[in-house]
Order: C-alpha cells, then sequence, then structure tokens
C-alpha cells in the first residue's frame, strides 16, 4: 500500500514537473515576444499605430490665374464664404435648414441634396448648404450663429472670371469633378477631393495640368471614429502656374458690345507673330455659372436658345465661306496660269454650264471686268469661269496653303476642321467621282465648301503677310507680359513661305483694297476714313438654302419675312492698316444676310479700335478697368 502511494507520489511530481516546464516555456515565449514586439520592432509598430491615430489629408492648392497680354486678369481665385452644416451638433437638419432659410436663400434643390447627403456621410462630417455667399450672408449668419446649432461657417477658395460672358468661350470654366473625368485622370488624388474644381472647357481645359498646381497636406489627430480632434501640422500646396494669354481685354470687352445680341463671332490677329487678340463668340455665358453649379433654369435658357450661346462660334462652327474665298480661286488661277490679271470676262449676270444656269449676285451682271476689279465687285460670273478652269484639287490646294481645311493648332475643345473638298474625297465619302460643274460653287465658297471664322482670319492674315505661313496662339511664349511689340515681320521671324508668287499676290491685294478704298467695292460703305488706319477686306454673303427658280423669278428670296434661320449668312475679312498691315480680322454674322451691310461695319469699327490700342502707337496706354446656283457675291 505504501509502495503504491509512492508510485503516485512520483507520477504527480513528474507530471508537476512537465505542466511547469511548459508555463515557464509559455511565460518564456510571451516574454520574449513582448520584448521582439516592445523594443526590437517597437519603431515599426509605433509609426503603424501613429497611422490609425493621426490622418494625412490633401490640401488643394491655389488654381494659377489667368491674365491678358497686359496682366488684366481673365481668371483668378476669390473668397468663398460657405455654410457647412454637422448632423450630430444638430437636432433636426431640416429645422436648421428652415432657419438658414430664413437668413439666406436656399433652393429646394439645395435642401434636398443637403438631406441626401448628410444621411449618406457620417455625422460628423460636415456637408456643404451653400457656397459663394455674399460678405453680407456671411455676417447675417454669423450673427444668429447661437440661435443655429450644427451651422459652420467657412472661407475657402473659388475661381472667378472677372469678365463674366466677355472671355467665355476663349477661356472656358471649371466645374466639380465627374466619374467620366475620375476615369480620365484618375491617377491624380486631387480629384478625389470634395469640392475640387477642373477645367472643363477653353484654355481652362487645354492647360489645366498647368494650371492646377501641387497639392498641400494636412496631418491631423482623430480618434477611433474618424472624428478630428486637433490638426497637428499643415504644409500648404505649391500654386498653379499663371497663364498670360495674347488676348487683349480692352478690345476683347469692345468687340463683344459691339457684336451685342447678334448670333456673331470675331477673331482679330496680328499677322506676323499670330497673336490672338480677340476671340469673340456671341451670345455667351457666365462661365461663372458653371463653377458654383448651374441652375436649371439658367441651363434650360441656354439649351434652348436658338442663338447657340454655348456653342464658340468663332473656333467651332462652320460656315460657308462665300465670296471672301474668291481671293484663293485668284491667286489658284494666276499660279497655275490659267487666267491673267488683265483677262477680261463678260458677266451679263448669270453663266449657262450645261442644263444648270449659274446666277450672279447681281441681276444684269457686271459687265467686263479684268481680276482687281472682279475681287472689287465680287462678281460670281468671273469666278465661275476661273474655276471652271481648275482642277478641284489646285483650288483645294491654294485653300490648304491658307489654313482652310484643318483645325488650328490651339487645340480648343470642340474646335472643327471645316471642309475643302477634293475628288478622293467625293469618291471616299460619297462614292461618286467629281463633277466640273460642281467647281462653279466651290469657286464662289459654296457647295461643299465649309470654314470656322478662326480659319478665315487665319487665311486672311497670310495673304496680308506676304504669304506666310503664320499660325495662330492665345498662349504667349514664356509666359511673358506685354513689354513692347515686337515689330519683326513674318519673313524676318522665319515663318515659312507658302510659295505664292508676289505677283500674284499683289493683284489678289489691289483688289481687297479696292472693295474699301474704290467707290465700286462692296464695302466703300464700311471703310476706315481716319488717317493712316484704312483697311483692305472682303465681303461674302453664304447661302443656307437652295434658291430656287421660282424664289428667283419671284423675288422671294429676298424678302424681309424670311425666318431668320432661313436667312444668308453675313462674312468680312479684312486687313489693316493697308499701308503697313499689321491686323487682320474675320467677321461672320450668322443670318446676317448682307456681308457689307451686317458683318462690314463691325469688322470697320473692331479694326479702328484695335489700332487706337496699338501700344506701338499709344505708349504708356491706360489700363483695362474692370468694372451653288444663285451664289450670293456681298
Amino acid at each position: 500500500m505504501q509502495r503504491n502511494d509512492s508510485d503516485r507520489y512520483k507520477v504527480f511530481t513528474r507530471r508537476a514537473a512537465l505542466f511547469g516546464l511548459g508555463q515557464a516555456a509559455l511565460v518564456g515565449g510571451l516574454a520574449a515576444r513582448l520584448y521582439y514586439l516592445q523594443v526590437i520592432e517597437s519603431d515599426q509598430y509605433k509609426v503603424l499605430a501613429d497611422e490609425n491615430r493621426i490622418n494625412l489629408r490633401l490640401l488643394a492648392p491655389p488654381r494659377g490665374r489667368v491674365l491678358d497680354r497686359f496682366g488684366v486678369e481673365i481668371a483668378t481665385n476669390r473668397q468663398n464664404y460657405r455654410v457647412l452644416i454637422i448632423r450630430e451638433q444638430t437636432d433636426s437638419v431640416e429645422r436648421t435648414l428652415n432657419r438658414l432659410g430664413e437668413l439666406i436663400r436656399i433652393e429646394d434643390w439645395q435642401r434636398q441634396r443637403v438631406l441626401r447627403e448628410v444621411e449618406r456621410k457620417r455625422k460628423f462630417v460636415p456637408v456643404a448648404v451653400a457656397d459663394n455667399l455674399t460678405w453680407e450672408e456671411f455676417a447675417r449668419i454669423n450673427l444668429h450663429s447661437p440661435d443655429l446649432p450644427g451651422v459652420q461657417l467657412d472661407v475657402g477658395e473659388t475661381r472667378d472670371y472677372p469678365l463674366h460672358e466677355i472671355t467665355a468661350h476663349a477661356v472656358g470654366y471649371v466645374a466639380a469633378v465627374s466619374e467620366a473625368d475620375l476615369k480620365e485622370h484618375g491617377d491624380d488624388p486631387l480629384l478625389e477631393l470634395p469640392g475640387f474644381r477642373i477645367g472643363k472647357n477653353g484654355l481652362e481645359r487645354v492647360y489645366d495640368l498647368h494650371l492646377r498646381g501641387r497639392a498641400g497636406d494636412s496631418r491631423v489627430e482623430v480618434n477611433a471614429y474618424g472624428r478630428v480632434i486637433r490638426e497637428l501640422a499643415r504644409r500648404d500646396g505649391q500654386a498653379g502656374n499663371d497663364l498670360v494669354l495674347t488676348l487683349d481685354a480692352e478690345l476683347q470687352r469692345f468687340a463683344f458690345e459691339r457684336l451685342g445680341e447678334l448670333s456673331a463671332a470675331a477673331v482679330v490677329m496680328d499677322i506676323h507673330t499670330g497673336d490672338l487678340l480677340t476671340l469673340v463668340s456671341t451670345p455667351s455665358f457666365d462661365p461663372n455659372a458653371f463653377n458654383v453649379g448651374v441652375s436649371r433654369d439658367y441651363w434650360r435658357s441656354l439649351i434652348g436658345n436658338k442663338m447657340k450661346p454655348l456653342t464658340n462660334k468663332a473656333a467651332a462652327a462652320e460656315y460657308p465661306p462665300g465670296s471672301t474665298y474668291k481671293m484663293l480661286v485668284a491667286l489658284a488661277g494666276l499660279e497655275h496660269g490659267v487666267i491673267t490679271p488683265d483677262q477680261r470676262v463678260f458677266c451679263p449676270g448669270h453663266m449657262v454650264f450645261g442644263n444648270n444656269t449659274f446666277h450672279c449676285w447681281k441681276r444684269g451682271g457686271h459687265g467686263n471686268l479684268a481680276m482687281v476689279s472682279a475681287i472689287e465687285e465680287s462678281c460670281d460670273v468671273y469666278f465661275y469661269e476661273v474655276s471652271r478652269r481648275l482642277h478641284v484639287d489646285r483650288l483645294a490646294d491654294m485653300a490648304h496653303r491658307f489654313g482652310l481645311g484643318k483645325a488650328t493648332p490651339l487645340g480648343l475643345p470642340g474646335e472643327r476642321n471645316g471642309l475643302v473638298p477634293t475628288a478622293a474625297w467625293k469618291r471616299a465619302v460619297r462614292g461618286e467621282p467629281w463633277h466640273l460643274g460642281e467647281n462653279l460653287s466651290i469657286g464662289i465658297g459654296q457647295g461643299y465648301m465649309l470654314a470656322t471664322p478662326l480659319q478665315l482670319c487665319v487665311m486672311a492674315a497670310r495673304l496680308a503677310n506676304g504669304g506666310f505661313a503664320v499660325e495662330p496662339r492665345l498662349v504667349r511664349p514664356g509666359g511673358d507680359l506685354e513689354d513692347g511689340d515686337d515689330l519683326r515681320t513674318a519673313a524676318e521671324r522665319g515663318v515659312p513661305s507658302l510659295k505664292v508668287s508676289p505677283a500674284s499676290l499683289k493683284v489678289v491685294l489691289d483688289g481687297m483694297k479696292g472693295v474699301t478704298l474704290s467707290q465700286r467695292g462692296t464695302a466703300y460703305a464700311s471703310r476706315i476714313k481716319e488717317p493712316g488706319m484704312a483697311m483692305a477686306g472682303k465681303t461674302g454673303t453664304s447661302q443656307v438654302r437652295r434658291i430656287t427658280k421660282r424664289d428667283r423669278e419671284e423675288g422671294l428670296h429676298r424678302r424681309k419675312d424670311i425666318p431668320w434661320e432661313e436667312r444668308d449668312h453675313a462674312l468680312f475679312v479684312a486687313y489693316a492698316p493697308v499701308e503697313e498691315p499689321r491686323y487682320a480680322c474675320a467677321v461672320v454674322v450668322e443670318h446676317g444676310e448682307s456681308g457689307s451691310k451686317a458683318a462690314a461695319p463691325l469688322a470697320r469699327d473692331i479694326l479702328i479700335e484695335c489700332q487706337r490700342l496699338d501700344p506701338s502707337r499709344r505708349p504708356g496706354r491706360a489700363r483695362f478697368a474692370q468694372s451653288g446656283d444663285g451664289g450670293r457675291g456681298t
């Protein structure tokens, strides 16, 4: 019995020892692990703990400014007074919104948006109720803040366009980031920031990355629920680069106001540098509205307007160039030897070709005309005959040389190519051969021909500078402000030549001078009378519908009660001054009926103002204060 007790004691002792050893090993392992984690790996886990406690948040940088050539702000940033609401600090969001509504105007759509967002977001996250408050509204809310639980006032920055509609189409606008933007530029974390704006149109879009800047950051301490307790450190972002344009804000304003309520476009360009001094399209829109959010009523007024205020007519609208194209037909005829400057063509008022009769704009005709007079008086029959003698591809080649049929290097969103038809184009697009009779319509800028006002201005500039391939530009090279005009010509700048005979070019330019300076010229009534400022130009009127034989016999196409949409477009291209050309201008008035009556007076006034504002003429200028058958020849 005693032996059994002894055996049991030995077993117990052995088991206790094993158990003790196990415990010691476990405690030792735990101690070793704790030592490893707390001593050896302490730095790593301290960082991880801090990452759970400290959040790094991006800060949007100030967007770069857009300036005119003299430093006038066209797009800038201003303080944005806004009001926020925090759900956890108010008994009822709806009641708080009602109280706010007594102090500032809150639209129904704003109220519904706020109610949706406060339900989606955590209760301590602020939700914007209204942006871009006036100082009076901001102060009024601040005064009543004790009675507005959960309301938080904030001051930030927002984009501002001081000139409003005047530069909207050229500069464009910024707006909130869309899902499409995230897919296109998803690698930039800035786009994820609430309320961040990016360029959506115009130069704001083309140069968005240049203007955007680099983000800053803020290190904030948060609790376990993600609520911000305090800010530990802040590093402000790097502001975006400024963008200096070639535009002249004073001239831009003048041209915009001169076009008024017309559906029209005007472009002014330095013929040697390519600087675009004016790029205007009317009617326009307020880009500030897209920044703060377009109301339904304003959006409907824009898209319902038959004059299409959202379209940049200067670069994104295409028109038959009409008689403004006749200079290139004349050049092609001279360069290919199918006609001489002195060779005369008889105009009886029409031309019969096959089974068709092609009419001149002047009933009874112009009689015998040589080239200069044909340009002066815009005789359609003369250019029917010249184009009949040319292959369409030769006409197209000259058009391409002078900038038609392709978009400019500006890269503006929506810019169109226009259309210069060739035999190959027709076969590829329509599956038909080119017919010689189609040359006649092309010869007066009708038929398939299409061009933008910007392209027509480039054409006029290349004619006026002696036949050099100057390209338009909207941004000053190097981002420099104007420091005095560089008076070098296109040739002195090394601009490529278009390889057009100077003799041929002189004949065409003499014809353009006659348009405004000869009493027989189609724009003589719109000539510039100021000494040293005279302009040369070319009128054009392009049909938007076919004029039938009945219309012509009964005079229906000249009736004053024709619907606006069926009236002819009015065009005019010009350069000035005549003696030492510097500026080219193109004006298109949609459905203006007559280039000589509607477009030429506008171009005259714009070119007068352009020359008055010329820095080389007025040093120390005052700064801008923000405050087919039946072509029509005239």
